[in-house]
């Protein structure tokens, strides 16, 4: 943090260009040291929603009535709460009425359970894309309904859920920032350390745009392409 204050003191009153890259240069190397706590909420988020996700989806093809009726109203509720809700009911309310969660722990389970909702229409989605014939032709083999739906239609159905699924990645790695308001030390609580120390309400946030613009944009880009591989997939081309 030192070593930002000092870049804004060169800033206002050293050479005007070298005085702006020595700025961008330093805040940049402290506002990325927040990118490996961003890329672990992702990865635990993502993970929680995918682990919850698949067997509500599963749940809801190959269930019951009930069963599926049950997890149509989780997926509403799940995809219908903002996640920053979830974070403050996480962080402040169980943290004062039952024990005290760290904030990490708590943006990590806000973001899994509302990923669980939509990573749950991804994989329904992706589940009734697969014929019935397959499931008929596995269960004619000897398999259990189980064993059908873990060894025959599940992997199928993965590789038709990835387009939908990388998309929900991106929008995970940007959700994280949400963890700013709980003092979590990703990149915005990081651009917003800079901005205190250096008065500058521009320069830090532009530079966590360009790092989310850089991780996000290649995601979506390759969403895009295996989106039309699945279509040609679905096509028989």
């Amino acid at each position: 943090m030192v070593c930002v204050v000092q870049s804004a003191h060169h800033y206002r009153k050293g050479p005007l260009l070298p005085s702006l890259l020595d700025a961008l240069s330093s805040q940049f190397t402290f506002i990325i040291e927040g990118l490996p706590v961003t890329l672990s909420l992702t990865a635990y988020g993502l993970g929680l929603g995918f682990l919850i996700g698949l067997p509500l989806a599963t749940l809801r093809v190959y269930g019951g009535r009930r069963g599926r009726l049950l997890v149509a109203a989780y997926e509403r509720v799940m995809r219908s709460v903002p996640p920053l809700v979830l974070i403050f009911l996480f962080y402040f309310g169980i943290q004062t009425t039952v024990f005290e969660i760290p904030g990490f722990l708590a943006v990590a389970l806000a973001l899994g359970l509302c990923s669980s909702g939509y990573q749950s229409q991804i994989f329904r989605g992706a589940l009734e894309s697969i014929g019935s014939g397959q499931m008929d032709a596995a269960r004619s083999l000897g398999m259990s309904k189980l064993q059908a739906i873990r060894l025959v239609i599940a992997p199928q159905a993965l590789r038709f859920a990835l387009p939908s699924w990388a998309n929900e990645l991106a929008t995970m790695i940007k959700d994280t920032s949400l963890a700013f308001v709980v003092g979590v030390a990703e990149l915005m609580r990081r651009a917003d350390y800079v901005r205190a120390a250096t008065f500058d309400p521009v320069i830090p946030f532009l530079v966590v745009a360009g790092i989310y613009f850089l991780i996000v944009f290649p995601i979506t880009r390759i969403a895009g392409t295996w989106g039309r591989e699945k279509k040609r997939l679905v096509a028989g081309v």
